[in-house]
């Protein structure tokens, strides 16, 4: 089967190559982006009515900062089953998945009717804006900062030779950001090479900056969900090896 690349953040990128793994295909890792968490402020605990997520990579910050004992009492609402997944593993017990993407978290949230602002340990870099998507249903947000997805200076040289010679077929990306950071980062390959490789995308808009970029042959996720890249990139390969 086709070699395919992982450009999402650690430790998501090695458990997507896992799962590639058991469905035959062979894959590996390379992030163009790396977590870092903020010593930003945090609101004091007391007086919400739920903690969001808009990434499992917030519940992480909180624990590397030792605050997470301090919310685990929240109800949670996560973007996705990996974010509400992560969520869980750190202790939280109510927890509600939107199975989606910004737009039905903000849904899922509305439909709550919850009585209190909400708690939102956010990245430095948003693509979408939480306090106003729910200003107005009447949900306060109290967002903290509290990690920065740093861009990489760039790409493995194993990865970009094999992507100039076309022994990987196929790259997942998983953000909006992730795609423009990795075509800048593949600056090198011609647009003929560009447009050899096969982009799997997990929306429309994470596969704008690569259409841009000229990468041509793009497909995209049915949901926006790491199931729905693991059946995306699963067509694609057998697509390749034929009945």
């Amino acid at each position: 089967m086709t070699r395919m690349l992982v450009t999402r953040p650690e430790p998501d990128a090695q458990s997507s190559v896992l799962k590639l793994a058991a469905l035959g295909i062979d894959a590996f890792a390379a992030p163009v982006m790396v977590r870092q968490t903020l010593d930003s402020s945090v609101p004091p605990p007391d007086g919400f009515a739920a903690m969001v997520l808009t990434s499992a990579n917030g519940v992480r910050a909180l624990a590397d900062r030792g605050l997470v004992g301090q919310y685990r009492h929240l109800p949670v609402f996560a973007v996705g089953d990996r974010t509400a997944f992560e969520a869980r593993e750190h202790g939280f017990t109510e927890v509600a998945s939107a199975d989606g993407a910004f737009a039905d978290l903000v849904n899922l949230i509305a439909r709550a009717r919850l009585s209190g602002p909400v708690f939102y340990p956010a990245g430095k870099h948003q693509s979408g804006d939480l306090g106003k998507a729910l200003a107005p249903f009447g949900v306060m947000v109290a967002t903290a900062r509290l990690y920065e997805m740093v861009a990489l200076d760039s790409l493995p040289e194993d990865a970009l030779e094999r992507l100039a010679d076309g022994t990987i077929g196929a790259v997942l990306v998983y953000s909006r950001r992730t795609a423009e950071i990795f075509a800048q980062l593949a600056g090198r390959l011609d647009r003929s090479q560009r447009s050899a490789i096969a982009m799997l995308a997990m929306s429309e808009a994470v596969a704008e900056p690569l259409m841009e970029n000229h990468f041509n042959r793009i497909s995209l996720a049915d949901r926006p969900d790491e199931d729905g890249m693991m059946t995306l990139a699963l067509a694609f390969a057998r697509e390749q090896t034929g009945p």
